[in-house]
């Protein structure tokens, strides 16, 4: 293949990269800080365990504990197998591709994985959504409160908020593996993703690009503007009560999710609003492993660490107890 068509500045392929098929991607995470890459394999892999760990945990405490049988659990929990899958998704191949650089990866394969993690973070987006008026019902709402948030509405919006990605990635998937890719398939990235795809496309991709844009913006901005607005009525209700105890304690049912909602827009944001223009791999690289691996393993630790109920929920799974189990409603 002519190396013409290899992206400016791109590091050479790694020798592993010649064993896979002439069609294969070759992924080149960290290409330019070669040293580091045990390093980063070394560190990477507990942090992944944890995440796998403690979102597992948060999923089966929310599921199985009587006492986490609120809808914001119930949200909680949706959110845990979201990380899970996301994590499932990107890290084994991050692992892989600092362990045996340049490694192969069919089509198919990246494909596949670009699908799921555009879904993934669609999902997460209305999640987060979901959530933040989960807290705008409780706090500004209160009387009503289980009459609006019922069993059957919360299982509505974890529904729509699971099958939300699968349209835009399957759209934006197809759309971009019908492109021509020419040169060396070396994807300056540890996972495949948009931006560093669109670098190896040997044909006008200025329509496709306009519309991830306008889609990343309906996407990640609608839902964060949301947010925003349930946290502005949120903060105008607890500023109207009379007392500092009542303030505190409504302010704290909302921290941690604030906490994970700074979390993952600081990143995504960063990575997800400009697909090409501006494009530095190298740089978004360390921001993508932020949220791909930092932020799942964060989450349980935000929630639990800062959540009376969910400690004591964890306490009482390691302690054995008789009796008959409660059965959730969620």
């Amino acid at each position: 293949m002519p190396a013409a068509w290899a992206p400016p500045g791109a590091p050479a392929a790694p020798p592993a990269a010649n064993r896979s098929s002439a069609g294969d991607f070759a992924l080149l995470g960290f290409a330019h800080l070669p040293a580091l890459r045990p390093l980063l394999a070394a560190l990477s892999l507990p942090a992944f365990l944890l995440a796998l760990l403690g979102n597992a945990l948060i999923a089966l405490l929310t599921a199985r504990d009587p006492a986490l049988r609120a809808p914001m659990y119930f949200f909680l929990r949706q959110l845990a197998l979201l990380e899970l899958c996301f994590s499932l998704d990107v890290v084994p191949r991050l692992l892989v591709t600092l362990l045996r650089p340049g490694l192969g990866v069919s089509p198919a394969g990246c494909a596949l994985q670009l699908l799921l993690v555009l879904s993934c973070v669609t999902s997460e987006c209305f999640l987060l959504t979901a959530m933040a008026w989960d807290r705008y019902v409780a706090i500004c709402r209160p009387l009503r409160y289980g009459a609006i948030m019922s069993p059957r509405l919360c299982h509505l919006l974890a529904a729509a908020c699971w099958l939300a990605g699968v349209p835009v990635s399957l759209v934006f998937t197809a759309w971009l593996f019908r492109f021509p890719f020419c040169g060396p398939r070396g994807i300056r990235h540890f996972f495949c993703d948009i931006a560093p795809l669109l670098s190896l496309v040997c044909a006008d991709t200025r329509l496709f690009e306009a519309n991830v844009l306008a889609a990343t913006v309906l996407v990640i901005m609608v839902p964060f503007c949301l947010i925003a607005t349930s946290y502005v009525g949120i903060l105008a209700t607890v500023l109207r009560m009379p007392s500092a105890r009542g303030r505190h304690k409504a302010l704290s049912t909302c921290a941690s999710h604030l906490v994970v909602v700074v979390l993952f827009y600081g990143t995504t944001g960063v990575i997800h609003l400009r697909p090409k223009a501006s494009y530095s791999p190298e740089s978004k690289q360390v921001v993508s492993l932020s949220y791909t691996l930092v932020t799942p393993m964060l989450n349980p630790l935000i929630y639990s660490l800062r959540n009376k109920e969910v400690k004591a929920a964890l306490g009482r799974l390691f302690v054995q107890r008789r009796g008959t189990h409660i059965p959730s409603p969620f």
